[in-house]
């Protein structure tokens, strides 16, 4: 069985409650659809949690952002939680970060962290004419942080959601396992205020870490598919 995670965004305390949470399943593997980087403070913390167990994981957007010294386009909110994140990420994370590939296929997996068309920043609505062109029958991305199946005509398609800020209304840390055949959604309680509390100590302002209370984006928005 392989544990699926994705968008963790400097969330340290979701990562190592949904880590722990795998290991109690007994997977045999861990794979990330990307976003380790962005938003929350504790960049290192979560890079060096990967690297440590060599967790396979693509690149996301906010990892190629940090990882390039480039902007976010859409959002402002997001761009100062990477200029903190610039300012304190350690050369050898960053260059881990800058090392991730787009896309991959892992045991037939095919993985992204956006989508096939664009692989960083695409939000996949599934659909059988989409997938259809598509080589593989079992895919895999993130970026859109909510929780998502879909299966068609040969092709499977699963979201994990997201481990560190989840968009649902749902504040619980998500993932995915994957027994080569079927797709399992996952949520855990972790400690949110452990994270609020490393924000705050960053310095940023309560409009930055509310959110992870209602399960929703900086600024309060629910995300739907």
């Amino acid at each position: 069985m392989i544990g699926i995670i994705s968008d963790i965004h400097g969330n340290y305390s979701a990562l190592r409650t949904v880590l722990a949470r795998l290991d109690d399943l007994g997977v045999e593997q861990i794979i990330c659809l990307g976003d380790t980087a962005g938003y929350y403070s504790q960049v290192n913390e979560c890079c060096e949690a990967l690297r440590e167990r060599r967790i396979f994981s693509v690149m996301g957007n906010h990892d190629w952002y940090l990882a390039r010294h480039e902007r976010c386009p859409r959002s402002n909110s997001a761009n100062a939680c990477l200029d903190y994140q610039q300012s304190i990420i350690t050369t050898q994370n960053l260059a881990w970060l800058d090392s991730l590939v787009e896309r991959s296929v892992q045991h037939g997996l095919s993985i992204v962290h956006g989508g096939w068309t664009d692989p960083l920043d695409e939000y996949v609505r599934p659909a059988q004419a989409y997938f259809a062109a598509l080589p593989g029958s079992y895919f895999a991305s993130g970026h859109t942080h909510v929780q998502y199946l879909w299966s068609g005509e040969g092709k499977v398609y699963c979201n994990p959601g997201s481990v560190g800020q989840p968009r649902d209304g749902d504040p619980r840390a998500g993932f995915a396992t994957w027994d080569g055949e079927t797709f399992h959604l996952h949520r855990v309680e972790y400690d949110i205020g452990e994270t609020q509390q490393a924000m705050e100590k960053a310095g940023f302002t309560p409009y930055f870490y509310e959110n992870l209370d209602n399960g929703t984006q900086i600024g309060g928005r629910i995300t739907t598919i």
